[in-house]
């Protein structure tokens, strides 16, 4: 049961927001037609309260109030139909506006519910300092591309960046200017890719980049470019170069693992003959 609730939660989540609302309508419209044939006998209202809550939970606050409106109206004249209240007018249009308040209410708690938590998951995939991923969120896209390398056998590249001497610029200009340091790497490589591209602060000093449908040219042409941006930014304000290790495979790797600690032992062998440099590699090598 809990698995086809996944299930069912997963497939409206992927929806776009015109077709959530227009489900919601859906729903709305048999609620109210059975709310009209059944007579007052029965009573719908929690099932107009359901229709309201969904659509804030998925399409959001305007149309969740849209459907709050929808309800009190299928509401009023499932009960004009039924005659229930007919000798006591002013108690039917009561309440009526009490079930507007309530659908009203539930649409603005659970809207705000939804955003606050959309909003913490964003932050738990987000670096705090540079706005940029974080290593969960690179973790998480890593895995997206390989599903579609292994689908579509597009290739792709993997880049691991580390800040040569940053250690110098906290201990003698201090970490507010380490700080900055950060910052602009990170505007300068979001500057310089693409929007399908993910960029992400895999801690400390250390960045990664996936460029994904990106063969080895292409790569080497990005690469070249977003290094001599970085140099033109770091030249004249702070003692630094870059160590990268660049990966370009042709066919998906085993596992996320592997694909970075394949970039970052190409990183760490830049970092020991001399630093400042790229290295390249194309898996499985070209023939």
């Amino acid at each position: 049961m809990t698995d086809a609730i996944r299930t069912i939660n997963a497939v409206i989540e992927k929806l776009p927001r015109w077709a959530a609302v227009l489900l919601g309508l859906s729903f709305m419209a048999a609620m109210g037609f059975l709310d009209i044939i059944t007579g007052p006998d029965y009573s719908f209202s929690i099932f107009y309260l359901v229709g309201v809550v969904c659509t804030a939970w998925y399409a959001g606050r305007k149309p969740a109030i849209f459907m709050a409106a929808i309800g009190t109206v299928l509401w009023l004249v499932a009960s004009l139909a039924g005659k229930q209240y007919s000798g006591y007018p002013l108690s039917l249009f009561w309440n009526d506006f009490a079930e507007l308040g309530l659908f009203l209410f539930a649409a603005v708690v659970i809207s705000t519910l939804k955003e606050l938590l959309v909003r913490a998951e964003e932050n738990s995939r987000t670096d705090h300092l540079t706005g940029i991923a974080n290593r969960r969120r690179f973790y998480e896209q890593a895995e997206e591309e390989i599903r579609r390398v292994r689908r579509f056998r597009d290739p792709f590249t993997l880049l691991y960046i580390d800040i040569d001497n940053f250690k110098t610029v906290n201990d003698t200009l201090g970490h507010n200017e380490g700080d900055r340091l950060l910052l602009s790497v990170a505007s300068t490589i979001r500057i310089i890719i693409r929007e399908c591209d993910t960029v992400a602060r895999l801690g400390g000093d250390e960045f990664g980049l996936i460029l994904p449908k990106t063969g080895t040219k292409e790569a080497v042409t990005v690469a070249g470019k977003m290094r001599a941006a970085l140099k033109a930014i770091v030249e004249e304000k702070w003692p630094v170069t870059f160590s990268i290790g660049m990966v370009t495979y042709r066919e998906a790797p085993a596992s996320t693992d592997e694909m970075i600690l394949t970039a970052e032992q190409l990183m760490y062998e830049v970092k020991n003959t001399g630093k400042n440099e790229l290295r390249h590699l194309v898996v499985p090598e070209l023939e």
